[in-house]
């Protein structure tokens, strides 16, 4: 395979299973909307071409987020299994359009019952499972970072930040927000990624909004290219259609957007990724050469101090089930500490 291929940002809509009154039926519309999207992606591959070879969903494309769900209920009725029949369906898509597919989901992990994480997963153009990602970073979620001992102890740091050796790049996924967290791209850039894959579900502006600008910056400090898919609005839920609708974009490692969507459904967010040629700058000596310049050992001892710790849902060698109001507290809890850390001032 060449090392120089088109990626596609899918731009879709996702139609909520909120206001599904039964797992049953909940599943039922998750295997419609995963069925939906192979439709678009066999589409989008007719008109694009051949030489499609990745394609990245929004966030929570075949769901929406939770909504006044408890935690174990969300888990129950609005998240994927590991090794479950939604990404049997996913993989099925893959192999028969020969591209790689990203997946963002909530997940059951069966190492931590009634809990979910937000995970992308990577699956090849033959179907399989290669790369798994769970947010670190989320505010009315449970993440890796709330069981750290027991996660490190299962999946090792390797499987905190997974990068993919792939016959298209080195693949690394960052999920949401957490593209404004230039920490999540760097541990990745750090690891070899390429790619930086960003399923999201946005504020679309006309105007460069906060993430806009963040995923240009993540391209530019870690040599990668960037490819962003946003939803094309959340349906069926109370929210106004258009709200998280547009600018699925792909931008390279200078910065610069090489195809961009506007609003609605949409597979305009299409470009060549010249790897080969990522390779070759990357390599090139020179003040833009950031990956090389990079003190670690001095920014990790200046960013050491915390005022988040981990673990908060461990407790004697299990997890609690957290309710939605303790994530608030906690948050609370880490404006206080930044305080007495001198970081927040009155």
């Amino acid at each position: 395979m060449s090392l120089a291929y088109r990626a596609l940002a899918l731009q879709t809509t996702c139609h909520a299973v909120n206001g599904c009154s039964s797992v049953d039926d909940a599943q039922k519309l998750i295997a419609a909307n995963i069925e939906r999207v192979g439709r678009q992606i066999r589409a989008s591959k007719a008109f694009i071409g051949a030489d499609l070879k990745l394609v990245v969903l929004p966030e929570y494309f075949a769901t929406s987020y939770p909504l006044g769900d408890t935690i174990p209920g969300w888990a129950a009725k609005g998240s994927f299994a590991m090794d479950g029949a939604e990404y049997e369906q996913l993989g099925r898509i893959a192999q028969d359009h020969g591209v790689y597919l990203v997946s963002n989901a909530y997940e059951r992990d069966p190492h931590f019952p009634d809990l979910y994480f937000q995970s992308q997963v990577v699956l090849d153009d033959a179907g399989n499972q290669i790369l798994r990602y769970r947010r670190l970073i989320s505010l009315y979620a449970p993440s890796p970072h709330d069981v750290w001992d027991k996660y490190l102890d299962i999946y090792g740091i390797d499987g905190v930040f997974p990068v993919a050796r792939t016959a298209i790049g080195n693949l690394a996924c960052i999920a949401s927000e957490e593209i404004l967290y230039p920490e999540i791209a760097r541990a990745h850039g750090l690891r070899g990624a390429e790619v930086l894959l960003h399923c999201t579900s946005e504020v679309g502006s006309p105007e460069l909004t906060p993430k806009d600008i963040a995923k240009r910056a993540r391209a530019i400090e870690n040599i990668a290219y960037v490819v962003s898919a946003n939803t094309a609005g959340i349906s069926g839920v109370d929210m106004p259609l258009g709200s998280a609708d547009g600018m699925s974009k792909i931008v390279d490692d200078q910065g610069r957007v090489l195809a961009c969507a506007g609003t609605g459904e949409s597979m305009a967010a299409s470009a060549e990724l010249d790897i080969a040629g990522l390779r070759r700058r990357r390599q090139r000596p020179g003040m833009g050469n950031f990956l090389s310049r990079l003190p670690n050992a001095a920014v990790a001892a200046g960013i050491a101090p915390s005022a988040l710790p981990a673990n908060q849902l461990l407790e004697n060698g299990s997890h609690k089930i957290p309710q939605r109001a303790d994530f608030a507290a906690r948050q609370q809890a880490s404006i206080a500490a930044l305080k007495s850390l001198g970081v927040l001032h009155d």
